[in-house]
């Protein structure tokens, strides 16, 4: 399904309701299944969390996952321990192109039994479930937070706990923080120190109910509305809360540079434009929230500004290589980007190309990024229908502000 957007007027006050966040959710969800004495509320109704709800009930011996990397890494731990089943975890053919040899390595020092089906290092796997019963292992941390968070989760079910030693530069803290803050509000012992982190081991819970918050990366493209409308107009955005354990909360820092405000008002934020600001060039480091890159990038393109982005290593192992997938996209716009393994560089530009198709490369965050984009110049979303993987509402929402959707063939 390609959709055309275009913008005649934005609704000056809106209020949506953002669904509860994918990242919280799927850490609960697995958490849940380990201990039934949790319950969930505003769980995440996107087709990860599908996904991963779906599987964590099947009693199916192949389980599929499709595009959903999460669910992937969060299984594979899972399943690990699951004495006496065996399961054959596999998915989309990206997903069979994404590593999971350092996650493997890590489960297989603590006992886990893994088999590589089709390729060395990559989906699908065999794994046969058993107790493990060591409790030391060291891992490659500059890759992905998810091998780090899949550890965690189901490190109180171990007998000794878990003791995980990091090597290297630490990727994305804020989600390996937020799977520890989480296994403390059910009463787990945690400590991360340095590059040590200890989980005790703890085999029963009381009962524990979460209020999950909305997601964080799904408001980012609300901020990018924001920055890039021309009127002052009023987004108000729930569930959210101040103190987030989500990393991409740091989009109220960050989109002061664009002259949007943040303001915390009973359990929503409320975004704002502000006319008391100066729009410069950007530099930043989002090692800690490189979900967020593709938003910060086009919203710097729509502004007319430049921006050097770093810390975007993960960005090559997502649902796509985010970063060439950028480069490509932008130029058709217009822009001049220079990528490398790790950054992006986008050079300050007036000028904007028309009549454009913004591919999606079955990336939900590269049509969502994109679609604001649409206050400026009308464009084309191809293969818009995969914002379902974290959104499924999305362009209901930008309906709702104003935007004019409609199906192109």
């Amino acid at each position: 399904m390609n959709l055309h957007l275009q913008l005649s007027s934005l609704n000056s006050k809106v209020t949506i309701q953002v669904s509860g966040s994918k990242s919280e959710t799927n850490r609960l969800l697995l958490l849940q299944a380990l201990y039934p004495n949790i319950t969930l509320e505003n769980t995440s109704n996107s087709d990860d969390s599908e996904v991963m709800l779906k599987a964590l009930s099947s009693d199916e011996t192949v389980i599929d996952v499709h595009h959903a990397g999460t669910a992937m890494r969060f299984l594979t731990a899972y399943f690990s321990i699951q004495e006496g089943r065996i399961v054959t975890l596999t998915g989309s053919t990206r997903m069979k192109e994404r590593p999971i040899k350092i996650l493997v390595e890590a489960l297989r020092q603590l006992g886990a039994e893994i088999e590589y089906i089709e390729n060395e290092g990559f989906p699908p796997i065999k794994i046969t479930g058993k107790k493990l019963v060591q409790n030391k292992v060291t891992l490659k941390a500059d890759v992905s937070s998810q091998y780090i968070s899949a550890l965690l989760l189901i490190a109180p079910k171990l007998e000794h706990g878990l003791e995980l030693t990091l090597e290297g530069t630490i990727t994305s803290i804020p989600y390996i923080k937020m799977t520890l803050a989480l296994l403390n509000e059910i009463g787990i012992e945690t400590s991360f120190e340095g590059k040590k982190i200890i989980v005790k081991p703890q085999f029963i819970i009381h009962n524990s109910k979460f209020i999950i918050e909305s997601d964080w990366s799904s408001a980012s493209y609300f901020y990018s509305i924001g920055a890039l409308a021309d009127e002052n107009i009023e987004i108000i955005l729930s569930s959210y809360k101040e103190n987030s354990f989500q990393g991409d909360s740091a989009l109220a820092g960050i989109y002061k540079n664009f002259g949007v405000e943040t303001i915390f008002k009973n359990h929503s934020i409320v975004l704002r434009k502000s006319s008391h600001f100066k729009l410069e060039n950007l530099n930043l480091e989002l090692n800690e929230t490189p979900d967020i890159a593709q938003t910060i990038a086009i919203t710097c393109f729509g502004l007319g500004i430049g921006c050097h982005l770093t810390g975007l290593h993960t960005l090559k192992i997502k649902e796509t290589d985010r970063l060439e997938a950028l480069k490509t996209e932008l130029s058709k716009l217009g822009a001049k980007v220079m990528v490398t393994n790790e950054s992006l560089t986008l050079e300050p530009s007036n000028h904007i190309n028309l009549n454009i198709k913004i591919a999606t490369y079955d990336d939900h965050r590269m049509a969502m990024a994109f679609a604001p984009f649409a206050i400026k110049v009308p464009i084309v979303i191809e293969n818009a229908e995969v914002v379902s993987k974290s959104y499924p509402d999305f362009w209901k929402d930008l309906e709702t502000l104003g935007f004019g959707i409609s199906e192109k063939k």
